[in-house]
């Protein structure tokens, strides 16, 4: 019975580690250069970041279809691109997950979802997983705002401080940031921890 009880034990502190992100070692940190990438979004066509000559910045999330985390702050997403997109910091979206790895995430069920959400926002497929360890994105779904003019990430982490029920949120933390540098303003949280489920890899 004890064995059991430390086995469970063991689950749950391994599940609950594994909703945080933890600093990668390789990947972007606030204030490094971004490299650009190019990849295929759901309307088959490919997308970089250079594409988008009249952008201040970009508003990355690396999210997916399947998980709740990455379901429940989809309407956040489209929110922010509704209200940033004019303002000149557009949301670009990639899914990072493996489909071998998780089923419903793939290329055609990504058309799908879009669709059924009314993205009005590229929603990228990191084929072959080369972008996301690049950035050090660990979570779905997991921000890096950067800023065009020097290709600089200006914030990691969490959209807000609620990762399931948005009618929870006391704190914005991507509008905050945003909003500070359409004032020119320093930015007070330069990075959050990340909830979400970890990305799917074979």
């Amino acid at each position: 019975m004890k064995t059991i009880k430390r086995i469970l034990l063991m689950a749950v502190v391994l599940i609950a580690t594994a909703a945080f992100t933890t600093k990668s070692e390789n990947g972007y940190a606030v204030g490094d250069t971004v490299e650009d990438f190019s990849l295929k979004n759901i309307d088959d066509r490919m997308v970089s970041l250079s594409d988008y000559k009249d952008a201040k910045g970009f508003i990355v999330v690396f999210t997916c279809n399947m998980c709740p985390y990455s379901v429940a702050n989809e309407d956040r997403i489209i929110a922010l691109d509704n209200k940033y997109k004019a303002k000149g910091y557009p949301v670009i979206a990639i899914n990072p997950n493996d489909p071998a790895a998780s089923k419903g995430d793939g290329f055609e069920d990504m058309k799908v979802r879009a669709t059924e959400k009314g993205f009005t926002f590229p929603y990228l497929f990191d084929e072959g997983q080369n972008v996301y360890p690049k950035f050090g994105a660990s979570k779905t779904p997991h921000v890096y705002i950067i800023t065009k003019n020097d290709m600089k990430v200006q914030y990691i982490g969490a959209i807000d401080n609620s990762s399931r029920n948005p009618d929870a949120v006391t704190e914005k933390y991507v509008e905050n940031a945003v909003d500070a540098l359409l004032s020119g303003k320093k930015i007070q949280k330069t990075e959050t921890r990340a909830i979400g489920c970890s990305i799917k890899v074979i």
